[in-house]
């Protein structure tokens, strides 16, 4: 089976992989939300961090579009490469989300009325799919290094859209939170 670039294809089984990452990912982040940040940490302006998170975020979301366009043109090699710069943007996003929540306490939201709902609607979708987005993930990018396309493309049908969405919800996300840093 080729697996677009012309080479043979060795099947394994990364199931536990997933699993692990997952769940170390999902929970160190979960630990971190309730964590109140390093006290007196002034080695650098942590709300840099934030404005980094949605760079990231961007080209991430803009490598996935590229990704898309690529694939609905038959261009398999040209996706993968997006769906792997995709990879790198949005694990340069958890080193500097984890940073930030690390060093710096949770901002809350400044304004009522339809904003603050809108705000929280956007926060809470874009949390619980952000977490489920790395399962989704990395089963699809496991399923097409094993050359299992029928079942990769199962996925991604649902892997693409969510993963779009958390990655523009991010950025949304600091768009309206970053007055109140």
């Amino acid at each position: 089976m080729d697996n677009g670039f012309n080479k043979p294809i060795k099947k394994r089984n990364y199931k536990p992989a997933i699993i692990i990452i997952s769940v170390v990912l999902i929970g160190a982040i979960g630990i971190l939300a309730g964590l109140p940040g390093v006290e007196g940490f002034d080695a650098f302006d942590v709300t840099i961090l934030p404005l980094m998170n949605a760079i990231f975020n961007t080209f991430t979301f803009l490598f996935l579009v590229c990704a898309f366009i690529a694939i609905i043109k038959g261009k398999v090699r040209i996706h993968k490469r997006f769906i792997y710069a995709a990879f790198v943007t949005t694990t340069f996003f958890l080193f500097t989300y984890v940073a930030h929540h690390f060093l710096a306490e949770s901002t809350a939201f400044g304004d009522d009325g339809f904003l603050k709902y809108f705000y929280y609607f956007i926060l809470i979708t874009h949390i619980v799919l952000a977490a489920v987005i790395v399962p989704l993930a990395l089963t699809s990018v496991a399923r097409a290094w094993n050359g299992e396309n029928a079942r990769h493309k199962k996925i991604a049908r649902w892997t693409m859209p969510i993963w779009l969405y958390v990655s523009f919800t991010g950025v949304l996300v600091y768009i309206l939170i970053s007055p109140y840093y």
